[in-house]
């Protein structure tokens, strides 16, 4: 069972004890005020409550006590029961009292109820609570053994945990003292190593610069023999490239003079042709254009020879780029029909 549920029924036992005792205090104070307010001196009757509440508040002082006790799991000897059973049977004996004395048996039966329930009752919640707390006790104590056994547990696997870092950490000091006695006699003997291979070296390098050295003024010589035949090469080739350059410079010369003479003669054709009697065509006019600028002509007469607008003359002119500034333009005195053609 869970704590929640042993305060869950404690509280249920409190609530159902309280209820039964209070309901047999207010019974009870009911029952024997009639019976002691027969039993008191005229002027004193006012007192009858009197005794069934002291009666009754030491059964609430028994109730509450006990409870406490039982909680603690402690015991108050014999005069708490002294004084339990006491209460109870005045509690009694004062519920039944005057029924007694009128010999009613059904009354005393029925009076004596409250009170043994709440006598019972009594008894009953002190040894459910003195059982609840004696179950709570051992709980308690199985869950502290229990508790003390995880601790002793977690202890001991904090020792052997301690006990692994100790030997893990005297292992690693161990390969670590052996890893630099390792490391200090390896650099010892590669200290070993590379004196001797220096000497080796020295001796070596000296064999290798006296072949170097040797090899140097064999390929010198040869280096000699090679810059002298590249020389002699290169002055066969520099004296072959100029004759084939001369040969080159009068055959474009030639052949320039060549083609100047029969652009001379094309251009003295077109011209030679006279003015237009009407608009040569397009093709054939710029060629007479073309031929004019190369001549130099003016631009009117380039008008003359092709029939078109002074203009259009303007324009193939300024296309062209062998156009001399000397030329003297036409005057601009087209028509708007020669301009649209």
């Amino acid at each position: 069972m869970s704590p929640a549920q042993i305060r869950s029924a404690e509280r249920a036992l409190t609530a159902g004890t309280w209820a039964i005792t209070f309901g047999a205090v207010l019974y009870s104070v009911l029952t024997v005020t009639p019976l002691m307010a027969g039993h008191t001196p005229p002027g004193w009757k006012w007192t009858a409550p009197i005794l069934p509440l002291v009666v009754d508040a030491a059964v609430v002082i028994v109730v509450r006590m006990d409870a406490t006790l039982a909680r603690l799991n402690g015991d108050g000897g014999r005069w708490p029961v002294v004084l339990r059973w006491m209460t109870g049977l005045m509690t009694v004996l004062l519920n039944v009292g005057l029924s007694a004395l009128d010999k009613d048996g059904v009354g005393v039966a029925v009076h004596s109820v409250a009170p043994l329930l709440l006598i019972v009752t009594a008894e009953t919640s002190l040894a459910y609570r003195r059982a609840i707390a004696g179950a709570l006790a051992a709980r308690e104590d199985a869950e502290r053994a229990e508790r003390d056994l995880r601790e002793q547990r977690a202890e001991a696997r904090r020792q052997e945990e301690r006990a692994e870092r100790l030997a893990r950490w005297e292992a690693t000091e161990r390969a670590e003292r052996e890893r630099r006695e390792h490391d200090a006699k390896v650099a010892r003997e590669q200290r070993e190593h590379e004196v001797s291979m220096a000497r080796e070296e020295r001796a070596e390098t000296a064999r290798r610069e006296a072949a170097e050295r040797e090899e140097k003024a064999r390929r010198e010589a040869a280096e000699r023999a090679e810059r002298e035949r590249r020389e002699h090469e290169r002055r066969e080739r520099e004296r072959r490239e100029r004759e084939a350059s001369q040969r080159e410079r009068a055959e474009r010369a030639e052949a320039q003079q060549r083609e100047q003479e029969a652009a001379e003669r094309a251009r003295a054709e077109l011209l030679a042709a006279g003015p237009a009697a009407e608009r040569l065509p397009e093709e054939r006019a710029r060629e007479v254009v073309k031929a004019a600028v190369e001549a130099g002509l003016p631009q009117r007469q380039a008008v003359e020879l092709t029939g078109w607008s002074a203009g259009w003359i303007a324009a193939r002119y300024k296309e062209h780029p062998a156009v001399r500034p000397a030329l003297h333009a036409v005057p601009a005195t087209t028509t708007s029909e020669e301009q649209a053609s």
